[in-house]
C-alpha cells in the first residue's frame, strides 16, 4: 500500500492505492473512517485482480479542502462538480474505466459518479447503502434549513450533541452501534465541525433513484448491494423499493450490525468478484 495526494483547486485529496491489478477500482469509506477502510482486500483473491484507489473524503483524515470556510461548507458540492473532481483524477492516474464500491456514507459518493458518468463504470458496490434511505434525521439536518441551523448551533458544543445523540437512540433513530460510532467521533472541535461539514457540503449527494436506475440498467452495470441482518441504521428493507426495478441486482445479507467491513465481509465479496 502506498499513500499519495492529489492536488487541484478545490482539494488536497489524500488516496491510497493497493493491490496490482488490471482493473480499478474507486473505494469511499464511512463516516468517522479512511481510505484504508477497505484494506482487507490487500493481500486477498481481489489483490491481483484490481488495483484499489481508496480515498479520505471531505472532512476525514489527511483530505482538505482549500478552503474549509463555514461559508464554502454551506455552499455546498454538486453531483457535476464531484464527477468533475473524479475525472480529473482518473486522468492524473490513467485510468478509463473503473469500478466503485462505497460504505455507508461512501455510498452517497459511490451513487452520485454512477449518476453522472455510468459509461465508465463496470460494477456498483453498495454497503449498507444510506443512499437508499437516509434516514429522517440526516435528511433533517441536511437539507432542512431549520434543522441545519440547529445543527450549526449545537455542532461545537459537545455536551449538547452528545445529548442530541442519546435522544436519537432513546427514540431509536440510532442503534447502540451506531451511537457508539458517532459518539466517539465528537472528542475535539475540530471533529464536531467535521461532523456538521459531512452533513452540509454533501447534501446535494442525494440519489435519484430514476437516474441511478437508468444509469445501471442502460450501461448493464453489475450492482451488488450488501446488507447486515443486524444493522439497525440501513436494514436490507430500505432496498425493498428500488432493487427489485434491476434487472440483474445481487443481495447479500450477512450476519452483521453496522459494523461489517470484515474479513467475514471480504471473503463473500471476493467470492463474487473472482
Amino acid at each position: 500500500m502506498t499513500e499519495h495526494y492529489f492536488e487541484t483547486p478545490l482539494v488536497t485529496l489524500h488516496y491510497y492505492k493497493f493491490g496490482s491489478g488490471p482493473q480499478k477500482m474507486l473505494c469511499f469509506h464511512g463516516y468517522g473512517m479512511h481510505g484504508k477502510q477497505f484494506k482487507l482486500f490487500e493481500h486477498g483473491p481481489l489483490a491481483s485482480r484490481y488495483t484499489f484507489y481508496g480515498f479520505d473524503l471531505f472532512f476525514h483524515k489527511e483530505t482538505r479542502l482549500k478552503n474549509q470556510s463555514l461559508a464554502l461548507v454551506k455552499k455546498g458540492i454538486s453531483k457535476k462538480d464531484l464527477a468533475a473532481l473524479i475525472t480529473d483524477f482518473c486522468k492524473h492516474e490513467e485510468i478509463d474505466r473503473f469500478s466503485v464500491i462505497g460504505y455507508s456514507m461512501g455510498t452517497h459518493f459511490a451513487t452520485a459518479i454512477a449518476e453522472e458518468m455510468p459509461e465508465r463504470i463496470d460494477e456498483y458496490i453498495a454497503v449498507a447503502p444510506s443512499c437508499l434511505n437516509p434516514g429522517m434525521l440526516t435528511n433533517y439536518f441536511s437539507k432542512s434549513r431549520t434543522g441545519n441551523k440547529i445543527l450549526e448551533k449545537l455542532a461545537l458544543n459537545k455536551k449538547t450533541l452528545l445529548g442530541m445523540l442519546k435522544l436519537g437512540k432513546t427514540l431509536r433513530f440510532l442503534d447502540q452501534v451506531g451511537y457508539d460510532i458517532l459518539s466517539k467521533e465528537f472528542g475535539t472541535e475540530e471533529l464536531r465541525f467535521n461532523f456538521y461539514a459531512c452533513f452540509t457540503y454533501l447534501r446535494f449527494l442525494e440519489t435519484s433513484e430514476p437516474n441511478l436506475l437508468k444509469a445501471l440498467e442502460n450501461e448493464n452495470i453489475r450492482s451488488i448491494f450488501i446488507f447486515g441482518k443486524n444493522d439497525k441504521m440501513y436494514p436490507p428493507k430500505i432496498g425493498d423499493v428500488f432493487i427489485p426495478k434491476l434487472k440483474n441486482a445481487e443481495v447479500i445479507v450477512l450476519d452483521e450490525n453496522h459494523e461489517m467491513i470484515n474479513q467475514n465481509f471480504a471473503e463473500k465479496l471476493s467470492a463474487l468478484l473472482v
